[in-house]
């Protein structure tokens, strides 16, 4: 490899290209355009005037929407990846020499701490509570999962102190990270106010008979309940359900499995959705299902679909975790059901499809929450705030 260049060597020449200074995404497992790391970070620091790359596994080098995407190896096997895709990605982030490295993937702490090393700063974006979802991964056997789990908070517990500053999505994670660094911030992973908007003028009796699951299909997010729920509704009721997303990769064997079930036929399964036909699909149901189950790192989590749904300005069908309930019931935004009785969810389905009044009302306060503090807007000033105090002269972190 070739010998990095000093960490400083770059800052005048990015002040008299007119940017704040240099700044580099890194990931080995997100595409090129992820919603948080692309379309809300990446273009937020680009348009206040940072000089934005993005090295992630893509097909080619290309610059969309003034952000320059640097590609590395996509491969499919999680061993190469872990280690082929995370070496790449240090290669290309020693040759960008930024100013400041901002990495997306537990997998790539080894390469933060060495570009700590070499005196950058460097911000690692925790997405989720990774002890608490190792327990729940399905490819590891169970025996396995506690000791994973405990090397991989002590890799984090031991790393944290070193990074220049750790931005989290939630408070519960927060509360981990801060004990061991002071830079920790909650930039919280809400939707933009207008990306999901309902369509003005349009009636809520406009709105088709269904209901709406978006992003992963996976057992633990309850798609098996979900389709069985379906199968429960009354006959004369027409209702759909509308999965906005891909089965796990990983699980062939799931979607033959769940499309056997009787409810199959209420289902339309879109496939992979981009978020203009998350869009289209949200504001066209009459509620959106969060029925994840009582795992680990679900309990304590805040999930984007959570405010999808309420940006969209319909009913939230959640799970009832103390967490989640506190949030439905304070903003009276949806119904809270168990996520393993399908007759629960059957329930809440049936409810909101045949209630149009009190389903539009929940919808219209999710909404207008989100308009208020449940959005994007008001976290991108957090994270602009954070860049600019790591920009500060003197700054040592």
């Amino acid at each position: 490899m070739p010998l990095a260049p000093s960490p400083h060597s770059s800052t005048k020449r990015l002040r008299d290209n007119g940017h704040l200074g240099r700044v580099v995404q890194l990931s080995s497992v997100h595409p090129a355009f992820e919603v948080r790391m692309f379309h809300k970070e990446s273009k937020a620091l680009a348009r206040a005037g940072y000089e934005l790359t993005v090295i992630v596994p893509h097909e080619r080098s290309e610059v969309v929407d003034n952000v320059r995407i640097i590609p590395v190896p996509k491969l499919q096997s999680r061993i190469a990846r872990m280690s082929v895709t995370v070496f790449r990605v240090w290669q290309e982030a020693v040759r960008a020499n930024a100013d400041i490295y901002h990495f997306h993937d537990p997998e790539l702490i080894l390469v933060g701490l060495l570009l700590r090393a070499w005196g950058k700063k460097v911000i690692y974006d925790v997405r989720e509570d990774l002890p608490r979802n190792i327990l729940s991964k399905y490819y590891l056997p169970n025996w396995l999962r506690r000791p994973v789990a405990w090397f991989a908070e002590l890799v984090e517990t031991v790393a944290s102190p070193a990074f220049s500053a750790i931005a989290v999505t939630t408070p519960t994670i927060a509360k981990r990270f801060s004990l061991r660094n002071s830079k920790t911030v909650v930039i919280h992973n809400f939707p933009f106010v207008d990306e999901l908007a309902p369509l003005p003028g349009k009636e809520w009796s406009d709105r088709s008979y269904s209901v709406a699951h978006v992003g992963y299909v996976m057992e633990q997010r309850g798609i098996r309940e979900m389709v069985e729920a379906m199968e429960l509704l009354p006959r004369n009721l027409q209702a759909r359900l509308i999965l906005a997303g891909d089965f796990d990769s990983e699980l062939a064997e799931l979607r033959s499995e769940i499309a056997s079930l009787q409810g199959w036929q209420r289902v339309d399964a879109l496939g992979p959705s981009d978020r203009r036909q998350v869009a289209a699909v949200l504001r066209n149901v009459r509620a959106g299902l969060l029925v994840y189950h009582p795992v680990p790192n679900y309990i304590r989590a805040l999930p984007t679909k959570m405010y999808e749904y309420m940006a969209a300005g319909i009913p939230v069908i959640a799970s009832d975790f103390p967490l989640w309930r506190e949030i439905i019931e304070e903003i009276g935004c949806g119904v809270l059901v168990d996520p393993l009785d399908t007759h629960s969810i059957a329930r809440a389905v049936e409810f909101v499809l045949t209630h149009p009044a009190e389903a539009s009302a929940m919808g219209r306060r999710g909404r207008e929450a989100v308009e208020k503090c449940f959005n994007w807007e008001t976290e991108e000033k957090k994270l602009l705030q954070l860049y600019t105090e790591l920009f500060e002269p003197g700054y040592r972190f």
